[in-house]
């Protein structure tokens, strides 16, 4: 990691984004999901799934016959179709002359939090019915369920032979697909990333079964109020589906064909808590956090919008408002927000689709609200937490993008206005 600030760098190792492509609960474009998250206006409704029954999810509505055949969606993953989308959109988005790219130096780094559980699941299904005859079992389950198959399909329908693969980080995928892209670019592995996260979560009884099993699956007579981090009647996380997908590019090649740019890399950070299956360690999640501003050459009060990966849990929330205390504490100028309070925990796309409703800020000074907060649990205090209502709070010159996971991996991305 080279650790001085990207403006001291040469743009050949300064990283940008220069387009996006996403797929949400509330909407299909950029522009949409922003529109929501201004309105205060949920994605959450009502799911019924196999086994566990009426329950509540974020579901994602966009036309995946726009970039694939109903073959292609036959014989491939939700989550592959999630990431086939996002990527050709974020192309389209990002003016890139794709027919006369030279796809060897693509390269695809899709973050997921788990992956093969929906198609495992549909097969084991299909079978009872045949008394658990293996011989009606899929041809097609083995390259569903690989490890690299969400970004393999994107390989595969955009014609990429650069590297591609998956990057396992839980929750905090969305951020790691990111980081992962910089530091490709920056060892000269590609000259163009297609980098994020997707989500097929909600098409899997398990991850419903299990959260409920925990106690940690939210329910509410009102699906828009039921995802409700910081809230002192949270009671849990709404399981959503989604993905996002960034064109990320040297400086120097952006500026070479006239980019416009979404925002640059300034710093980021990985650790491991190292404490627990599940339950986070705040310690950690801060030196986190410090490491990134270290990278970024920042100090804490100077990050405009911190953007938290908060999920509607008790514990989770807490200790994610201890870490954010001990590093923001006396930075009143800083705002917080949330974006899973609108759409769900959308899992391994989490990260890149609420860094995605933020980047906008950079350009209209608005931080957008996190919502359902109607009794404000005081261990979640956090001074410029933003309620309910979206806030004007003039130039924003840097975001901070908070992802953690379970197994205690932790991720910071800073974004910095171009």
């Amino acid at each position: 990691m080279i650790a001085v600030p990207p403006n001291e760098l040469p743009d050949s190792q300064r990283i940008v984004i220069t387009g996006l492509g996403l797929t949400s609960p509330s909407g299909n474009t950029q522009a949409e999901f922003r529109e929501s998250l201004l309105a205060g206006r949920s994605g959450v409704s009502n799911y019924e799934i196999r086994y566990v029954g009426e329950t509540l999810a974020g579901i994602c509505n966009y036309e995946a016959t726009r970039h694939q055949t109903k073959k292609d969606l036959r014989r491939g993953t939700r989550a592959g179709s999630v990431g086939v989308y996002c990527a050709r959109e974020a192309v389209l988005d990002a003016g890139i002359d794709w027919e006369n790219v030279d796809r060897s130096r693509v390269g695809v780094y899709v973050g997921v939090t788990e992956h093969g559980n929906v198609e495992t699941e549909n097969e084991i299904f299909l079978i009872k019915g045949y008394d658990y005859d293996t011989s009606v079992w899929s041809h097609h389950h083995n390259p569903r369920t690989v490890a690299n198959n969400p970004a393999g399909e994107v390989a595969l329908n955009m014609g990429i032979t650069g590297p591609h693969y998956t990057i396992g980080a839980a929750c905090a995928a969305g951020n790691a697909g990111l980081i992962q892209a910089a530091q490709m670019l920056r060892l000269d592995e590609c000259d163009l990333a297609l980098a994020g996260g997707v989500s097929e979560s909600i098409h899997t009884f398990g991850i419903f079964a299990s959260f409920r099993s925990q106690g940690a699956l939210a329910s509410h007579e009102d699906p828009a109020k039921a995802s409700r981090p910081f809230d002192k009647a949270r009671n849990g996380i709404v399981v959503s589906e989604g993905g996002c997908m960034y064109t990320v590019e040297r400086l120097s090649d952006a500026k070479a064909r006239g980019a416009r740019i979404y925002g640059e890399l300034a710093g980021y950070a990985m650790n491991t808590d190292a404490t627990d299956f599940v339950l986070p360690n705040p310690e950690r999640q801060a030196e986190c956090i410090h490491l990134a501003l270290k990278r970024a050459g920042l100090t804490a009060d100077q990050i405009d919008i911190v953007s938290t990966h908060a999920t509607g849990t008790a514990s989770g929330d807490a200790q994610e408002c201890k870490a954010l205390r001990a590093v923001f504490a006396d930075c009143p100028k800083v705002n917080i927000n949330n974006t899973k309070s609108f759409i769900g925990h959308c899992m391994g796309a989490a990260g890149a689709l609420e860094l995605a409703g933020n980047l906008p800020s950079f350009q209209d000074g608005v931080c957008h609200a996190s919502i359902n907060i109607d009794d404000l649990d005081p261990e979640c205090e956090l001074p410029g937490l933003v309620i309910n209502e979206p806030r004007e709070v003039g130039p924003v010159n840097y975001i901070l993008n908070n992802s953690f996971g379970m197994l205690g991996i932790n991720s910071v991305v800073i974004i910095r206005k171009f």
